[in-house]
């Protein structure tokens, strides 16, 4: 993206939480949610003496993540101290990987905003520990620490500062998100902060080579702050050069209310962390075997589902995109489809109303309430006649709501579809008595008339009229 006469450069620090059983170090649970304190033992608070025992299972999920995002993974690695003091960090170190990460120069293909296929490369993906978090107590002024999340398992994934532009930063998280997803390394809940990133933004004028100085906003679990604090930083570090200012290399925090960015600190290079390899570790030694072997485990990827989609289920390019971006979605789909047998039902609800849903309440798609099963016995019940496709637009309201068997919703709230013509009968023969303008349109050759009163009709019956039976109906009456 260009702006003003400036190139913007982005570059993304994606940390994701792993969805190991236990800790990275220690055989603690990693579970979210728990009473603060209650998962901890002396390794992951950090008591002397203590020794570290790598869990196998974080390396698997790293190299699965680098095989996935198409990285060379190393065979010889290793773990290294990364020294820092910071209270939810009770050893004043983190063990992270420095100059032998896991994972190497892979890339993540995305469209950039003219709709053109993109390569954004990744520099590297290695594991580390996560630290604690503080709780802060407004009302006392103090904070606490909890210590359940230290030890957790992440990979930290790396961009090169290939980005130019919030768009294009969206769209690399969101399928940053969805191949992780996709091979079950994390579940990438942002609002437990399973995924976030840390976001560098420089700006420098068109046709320079050497790279702006950046800013890093940190710990940033929300695409649409990411998108929108990508957007203020732009700006400010443009409207800073212009007035003849300097753009100070510090780490920011972004202020959803106020939409701004605050300082939080000078931004630390490497040496500042004084790194060495961790004494109390052997190195990681991965074998062509073993990498062969978790190469054979990865399952379909987003790509190669979307391609199946377009080919084999002759699914627009648009609609493929939307069902693969989230496991969830593509999930529900699969499995929906062969409840019912008709994909092309269950692709239409699944892009229309379930995604207006999910958009309306600001849902993620793996928070969608009800089952496949759900979604397939309603698309049933549509095809066999039982209720129509209005009524069904209600069912999918109320599975948000209350979960449960379409068949159940339909019978507790009275939506069985009339199929029987007396009754069918009757309210035609009442809307075409009530409405002579109409009757008068359609026979003089205004077409559209009859939908105002097929209209009439389903609302006398409150949508739950079969409607092929009432289009017949009507013009079998209207011919007369």
């Amino acid at each position: 993206m260009v702006r003003d006469g400036y190139e913007v450069i982005i570059g993304l620090e994606v940390h994701a939480e792993l969805s190991t059983k236990t800790k990275i170090f220690c055989s603690c649970p990693t579970t979210f949610g728990a009473e603060p304190n209650t998962h901890t033992c002396p390794i992951c608070m950090g008591m002397p003496g203590t020794l570290p025992v790598l869990n196998e299972k974080v390396v698997e999920y790293a190299v699965k993540a680098g095989l996935a995002t198409n990285c060379e993974i190393e065979r010889n690695s290793k773990n290294d101290r990364k020294n820092y003091f910071y209270p939810d960090l009770p050893k004043a170190y983190q063990i992270s990987q420095y100059d032998k990460p896991l994972c190497n120069h892979g890339y993540i293909e995305i469209e950039d905003d003219e709709g053109n296929k993109k390569k954004v490369r990744l520099l590297r993906i290695h594991i580390e520990e996560d630290a604690g978090k503080l709780n802060h107590d407004e009302y006392t002024g103090g904070s606490l620490v909890d210590l359940n999340r230290a030890g957790v398992p992440l990979i930290e994934i790396v961009s090169e500062p290939d980005l130019r532009s919030s768009g294009e930063a969206d769209r690399y998280l969101k399928k940053l998100k969805s191949i992780l997803q996709y091979i079950e390394v994390s579940d990438c809940k942002m609002e437990e902060g399973s995924l976030r990133a840390d976001v560098n933004v420089s700006v420098r004028k068109v046709g320079d080579t050497k790279l702006g100085t950046r800013t890093e906003m940190k710990n940033m679990n929300s695409f649409k702050s990411i998108t929108r604090a990508i957007d203020y930083e732009v700006t400010r570090q443009i409207d800073v050069l212009e007035e003849g200012g300097k753009v100070e290399q510090e780490s920011l925090r972004w202020d959803e209310v106020s939409g701004k960015t605050f300082p939080m600190r000078d931004k630390e290079d490497a040496q500042d962390y004084r790194y060495f390899p961790d004494p109390d570790l052997v190195a990681i030694n991965l074998s062509d075997e073993y990498i062969e072997n978790l190469k054979n485990t990865l399952p379909e990827l987003p790509e190669s589902r979307k391609e199946r989609y377009i080919n084999e289920y002759q699914l627009s390019e648009k609609d493929a995109n939307i069902i693969t971006s989230s496991k969830h979605l593509s999930d529900l789909f699969e499995n929906a489809s062969e409840v019912c047998g008709n994909r092309k039902a269950v692709n239409n609800w699944i892009i229309s109303d379930i995604s207006r849903i999910l958009n309306e309440k600001e849902l993620e798609a793996d928070q969608i309430p009800f089952t496949a099963e759900h979604l397939g016995h309603l698309v049933q019940l549509i095809d066999k006649g039982t209720i129509s496709s209005s009524i069904g637009k209600k069912v999918i309201e109320e599975l948000f709501e209350n979960p449960k068997e379409p068949e159940e919703i339909i019978k507790e709230k009275g939506w069985i579809q009339i199929s029987d013509e007396g009754a069918i009968r009757e309210v035609v023969l009442k809307v075409l008595e009530e409405n002579p303008n109409s009757v008068a349109d359609y026979k003089a050759g205004k077409d559209r008339a009859i939908g105002f009163l097929v209209g009439q009709a389903m609302k006398a019956t409150k949508g739950k009229a079969n409607p092929q039976m009432l289009n017949k109906m009507l013009k079998e009456e209207l011919s007369k």
